[in-house]
């Protein structure tokens, strides 16, 4: 019975030692991990925004699934508009309000106006640190810190690129997010 006891204890503790492997040192924390990830965030949707506008068909950029919608060309003129006014207001600046929605339609112009929209947002990322981000600022007349303006415009962007997954799922096309990662190079044999 002694040595039953003993087997079910040793096959106990050892199915309980793999089960909570001892961890291993923590990496130390980032300079402003709070600022540092919501800029990584941004950097990605905004990666697989500029690669949804290039990879579509200036044909499509008219495309509306009903009526009722914006087209695919106007949701990235919105997004562009956007970045301009949540970025002004982390930033503390008056928004240049270009109305790209309204003002542009061509893929080249939507495109263009697009990159020059995250080039100004990118003064926002780029400046945010943790003590910075809890700086109060007004959204949509409320007071919040400016972090929450920065990661509220990451939530509008992510919104719209569902909108524009939708439209290249209707015509066909692979999203960016859909597509394989890219093969990256194995380092040179030394």
């Amino acid at each position: 019975m002694r040595t039953l006891l003993i087997c079910l204890f040793a096959t106990a503790a050892v199915a309980l030692a793999q089960e909570n492997p001892p961890k291993a040192a923590a990496a130390p924390a980032p300079d402003n991990p709070l600022s540092t990830w919501n800029k990584k965030a941004y950097g990605r949707v905004k990666d697989i925004l500029l690669r949804s506008a290039e990879k579509v068909p200036e044909e499509n950029y008219s495309f509306k699934p009903t009526d009722a919608v914006r087209s695919f060309g106007q949701i990235v003129g919105h997004v562009a508009d956007a970045q301009y006014l949540f970025c002004s207001i982390a930033l503390g600046e008056k928004n240049p309000a270009p109305n790209i929605e309204q003002s542009k339609t061509s893929k080249a112009d939507l495109i263009a106006a697009l990159k020059d929209a995250f080039a100004y947002c990118d003064k926002a990322y780029d400046g945010m640190t943790d003590a910075s981000a809890t700086q109060m600022v007004k959204l949509f007349g409320n007071d919040a810190p400016k972090l929450a303006t920065l990661t509220v415009n990451n939530m509008h962007n992510m919104e719209h690129y569902g909108n524009l997954v939708t439209y290249m799922r209707l015509k066909n096309i692979v999203p960016p997010s859909s597509e394989p990662a890219p093969r990256t190079a194995p380092p040179p044999k030394k």
